[in-house]
């Protein structure tokens, strides 16, 4: 049973007062109506509802009924109060209420509206999400520890959605909350597709480190040994890097990890010796020197996920760019970036740099695209490949934004081998047309180092282009150009780059 809080002691006291003017409702309880409104918030699967005098959405009814509906089966002896709290939250009035009563029922909805929002930061961004460490790549603001991603038909319908409703949205895929930046997510999705591999890998690291434990001491336990694998992962920068930084950076994040989750020290119960034993542990674990086979073992394993790890955030970066909403960049991630949660992802961002070497990309682009293109590839892991990325594309969205503003948006139809590893849309407005191209999956694709290019790689895998003008095809960050037609294969389109924005005018 969550814990009593002002917040939810006013909130039972105002639902009790409004139960007592309805006779189907003046028997509840205050200890019975206060553990309802509880058990309620417990499973309510969104941050708010969003309901005002006028009225609620189908999408806040459907996630209020959803969560009522759990709440009973847990707790059926609550049914009844639930129920009324279900008809206050959906305001369902009763015949000849007065405007007044109404003005009650809004109130309290508004009241739950402001109290489930903190209770969703604080019980599960910040505390479930450092606990249940499954895959942390999901434990995102916003996120679904248990749902391993969408399946493209909704991935598409939910753009649909957004290019008719939300045209103006935020595509956010970095921000100052963030648990893990959107590169280190990338990385750690990678994981999914080679579940044999990464449980062999943590079984062997986990032996190899049981004497880098502090003796008697049970810190990491487990789960947070096995938070602290998946996050070295997702940290650990490309070569050249400082290993004393990295061993810094992490130390700092196990401590406040442990204290978010509240299992073995908090904020406000501090236990200092599974603190020190934990970062003592970490010590051990990246410790300098030929010797440590720890990091012998994992280096490899590490390269390979950051490896596909690029390839996802470059995907990653043209659906952000292209899909209705507007794309928001936050502060470093122009390049390559693997922060952890704040203080770690407010580190200073040297601009001057970054501005020195988009000037550069500029230069050469102009006068060699092709070399250029090729030294991006060969140089991936400096991150100047996601920059030009980023750069081409926002180019084409400022030439272009009627058509990436309130351009239609329609899935393509991809055939043939590899058709479930591209996701593929066009954007359309007038005469105005762009296609997008992003690969997934890529493990099954290329080895580690590859990029899954051409038609070796994809084979008969094809996407069906709606019309069949005889207008040209350009792409914006490679330049190449292709007569249109009703179908292109996949590897025409990602002949040159790893993701792909076709524009026709």
């Amino acid at each position: 049973m969550p814990a009593i809080s002002p917040w939810d002691e006013n909130l039972a006291n105002f639902l009790k007062q409004l139960a007592s003017q309805y006779r189907y409702a003046s028997d509840f309880t205050l200890g019975g109506l206060r553990r309802a409104i509880q058990e309620l918030l417990v499973v309510f699967p969104i941050y708010r509802t969003y309901i005002t005098p006028a009225g609620l959405s189908r999408r806040d009814r459907s996630h209020i009924e959803r969560a009522i509906q759990a709440a009973k089966r847990q707790k059926p002896q609550l049914a009844n109060e639930l129920g009324f709290i279900e008809k206050l939250w959906l305001l369902d009035y009763d015949e000849d209420m007065t405007e007044e009563d109404k003005g009650q029922w809004t109130r309290f909805v508004m009241r739950m509206q402001q109290f489930s929002g903190p209770l969703m930061a604080k019980g599960v961004e910040d505390t479930l999400f450092y606990i249940y460490n499954r895959l942390i790549s999901l434990n995102e603001v916003g996120g679904c520890p248990g749902r391993f991603g969408i399946t493209l038909s909704e991935f598409h319908g939910f753009n649909q959605q957004q290019a008719t409703y939300w045209t103006e949205s935020m595509n956010a895929s970095s921000t100052h909350d963030t648990k893990r930046s959107e590169d280190m997510r990338a990385r750690l999705n990678v994981l999914s597709e080679l579940p044999d591999e990464w449980e062999a890998a943590v079984t062997s690291w986990k032996q190899m480190n049981q004497h880098r434990r502090q003796d008697d001491s049970e810190s990491p336990d487990a789960n947070d040994e096995y938070f602290l694998y998946q996050t070295l992962v997702g940290v650990f920068p490309f070569d050249p890097y400082d290993l004393g930084e990295v061993r810094d950076r992490v130390e700092q994040y196990v401590v406040k990890a442990v204290r978010e989750a509240k299992v073995h020290t908090a904020w406000l119960r501090p236990d200092s010796d599974y603190e020190e034993a934990f970062v003592e542990f970490v010590r051990q674990v990246l410790a300098d020197g030929d010797d440590n086979d720890f990091l012998a073992a994992f280096r490899p394993f590490q390269q390979k996920i950051a490896s596909y790890g690029m390839l996802n955030s470059l995907s990653q970066t043209l659906l952000k760019l292209t899909a209705p909403g507007v794309p928001d960049l936050y502060q470093g991630t122009e390049l390559w970036d693997f922060s952890l949660v704040d203080p770690d992802n407010r580190r200073p961002v040297d601009y001057g740099r970054q501005g020195q070497l988009l000037q550069d990309l500029q230069n050469w682009a102009a006068a060699d695209l092709p070399g250029l293109l090729a030294d991006l590839k060969q140089n991936a892991s400096d991150g100047r490949i996601k920059l030009f990325s980023i750069y081409c594309l926002l180019t084409t969205r400022h030439q272009y934004r009627d058509l990436f503003d309130r351009g239609e948006y329609r899935p393509l139809r991809v055939t043939g081998k590899h058709a479930d590893r591209v996701v593929a849309f066009l954007r359309k407005s007038g005469d105005a047309q762009a296609i997008a191209i992003a690969p997934r999956f890529c493990t099954e694709l290329v080895e580690p180092g590859q990029f899954p290019l051409g038609e070796k790689v994809w084979g008969n895998t094809a996407v069906e282009i709606p019309g069949s003008s005889a207008q040209t095809w350009v792409e914006t960050i490679s330049g190449r150009s292709l007569a249109r037609r009703t179908t292109l294969t996949v590897g025409q389109l990602l002949a040159e780059f790893p993701i792909a924005l076709w524009i026709t005018t």
